[in-house]
């Protein structure tokens, strides 16, 4: 049951794992702060990127062996190393990661000003298979659902469009539809008819995917601070926004109006980084990685009510969290160089 029905309230019982109760099942370190992560659309690959400009690509179940050697079948070959691929072709910090919906590519995006696109089959290729290069440092990218098409972000306020075959780059010719300041976070709708923006400029923005043209804007969305984090619901008809607040809000698209607040992160005051607010792959929580205290805060998303805070082990501000789209399972990039990739085992 997703979030189609606010009013509806579930049975505690049909909720899924509290992330709360999810346990540390591995960690990967880079060798500066690791500032990106994704899951492919399968749940079977996790990609982390970091400020020292690699990329590595782990593999869950090689993950999940690792840290309970005994579940693993004994009749099964032994499991080889959770790092199945480093990738080096950038030459700045890696700023965002998207895994193709259905195809074994992932996108990158850099403070080196390029966007580039691997072909993670091929067990030798450190490099890109193809790369765009834009006038400025580029920190959001987003696949398309279809895969056909990504939106980019830079430091500029215009967003780009990029056809991934011949790299086309489209923008949206009406100025004042634009961003006044940079993205910070860029994201397609599920069905795929549009995506939203979140910006330093404190608006969060809804565009047309067809037109490229910006359709709605909803103005100081975080009480004029920065937006962080935009994320749809699987349904395409809500929007999840975070701010530099510490606020984290429910939007209804069809009225436009925010329909609930998630409250009590960041109490000690003002965070100094973006963090994410973030579904669980059900939709029964929104996660938030509070600043000050390296903690999980955590809300039953229908009802607002918080759970059980839960320290996230990080020696610095985790810059980065995402949530598997298929099971109990979620990925924390710090400024301590560390990737941690959460999993909620089967407890019966």
């Amino acid at each position: 049951m997703f979030l189609t029905d606010l009013e509806y309230e579930m049975d505690a019982s049909s909720l899924a794992p509290e992330p709360a109760t999810y346990e540390t099942a591995y960690v990967t370190s880079h060798k500066m702060a690791c500032r990106a992560g994704a899951f492919s659309s399968c749940g079977q690959l996790v990609a982390t990127g970091s400020v020292d400009a690699s990329i590595k690509i782990l593999d869950v179940e090689r993950m999940l062996a690792k840290s309970a050697p005994e579940e693993v079948d004994p009749g099964r070959e032994q499991q080889g190393h959770p790092v199945i691929r480093t990738l080096y072709d950038h030459t700045d910090e890696i700023t965002a990661l998207d895994f193709h919906p259905r195809e074994q590519i992932l996108v990158s995006a850099s403070r080196d000003c390029c966007i580039k696109l691997f072909d993670i089959t091929k067990a030798s290729a450190k490099k890109a298979y193809k790369s765009i290069t834009d006038a400025e440092p580029v920190l959001c990218v987003a696949f398309h659902p279809l895969g056909d098409h990504i939106i980019a972000s830079t430091t500029h306020p215009v967003i780009r469009l990029y056809d991934v075959t011949t790299s086309q780059c489209f923008v949206c010719p009406i100025p004042s539809h634009h961003h006044k300041k940079q993205v910070n976070s860029i994201k397609f709708s599920p069905n795929g008819k549009y995506f939203a923006s979140g910006s330093a400029d404190g608006s969060v923005k809804l565009w047309d995917t067809v037109s490229n043209r910006c359709f709605n804007t909803f103005i100081n969305a975080h009480e004029g601070a920065e937006v962080c984090s935009v994320a749809f619901t699987r349904n395409s008809k809500y929007l999840l926004t975070s701010g530099l607040d510490s606020s984290i809000k429910l939007w209804e698209l069809a009225s436009s109006r925010c329909l609930i607040q998630y409250t009590g992160a960041g109490t000690t005051g003002k965070q100094d980084h973006h963090a994410q607010a973030v579904f669980n792959h059900t939709e029964d929580y929104v996660m938030f990685p509070d600043e000050a205290t390296t903690s999980l805060c955590t809300w039953h998303s229908r009802s607002a009510s918080r759970c059980q805070l839960m320290s996230l082990g990080h020696n610095g501000a985790v810059r980065y969290i995402v949530h598997s789209g298929t099971a109990p399972a979620f990925l924390t990039c710090s400024d301590d160089y560390r990737a941690r990739f959460w999993y909620r085992r089967n407890t019966h």
